[in-house]
């Protein structure tokens, strides 16, 4: 992934910013990007995009059955999970000023995958550049499986087996 120079930022301490070329030390009203930096995680990212994937219409479930169901049995053991993991099926690479993610879906019998696909990219977009302020440069998302009518849901049906 390459990087680009961050925006906002000076070229080197006390290069004017737009004060006619004086310098700025000391003051309390200079930039504040340029007093320190700020790392993002990519588990971050990655629960900011999960969360905003999962608002879209049509998405059923984030992962692979394989990770669902490890997902589940881990979630039922004291201490081994918190709860949903919100990063399942996501992954992120995270730069300095950009980001690319990976996100694996399960959609739900009868929807357009295209439509989907289109609506889960737009709001993760939208929602990790809002929040992060990083650019996001590509969303690759992989639809692993389609959650017919019929079919239980894996959660459910491995839930009424340990009761």
């Amino acid at each position: 992934m390459t990087e680009t120079p961050q925006r906002n930022r000076p070229d080197s301490p006390g290069s004017g910013g737009g004060d006619g070329g004086k310098t700025s030390f000391g003051k309390r009203g200079s930039d504040p990007a340029s007093r320190g930096r700020t790392t993002i995680a990519d588990g971050v990212v990655e629960k900011i995009a999960g969360m905003a994937a999962r608002d879209v219409v049509g998405v059923h479930a984030m992962g692979s059955g394989l990770s669902r169901t490890f997902g589940a049995v881990r979630d039922r053991v004291p201490g081994g999970g918190s709860g949903k993991s919100v990063t399942r099926g996501v992954k992120a690479e995270v730069g300095e000023s950009q980001t690319a993610l990976d996100l694996e879906i399960v959609v739900d019998y009868g929807v357009s995958i295209a439509d989907v696909a289109g609506d889960v990219r737009e709001n993760v977009i939208a929602a990790v550049e809002r929040m992060t302020g990083l650019e996001v440069v590509e969303v690759n998302i992989a639809v692993s499986d389609v959650k017919l009518p019929d079919d239980p849901d894996d959660e459910d049906e491995s839930e009424s087996r340990l009761q």
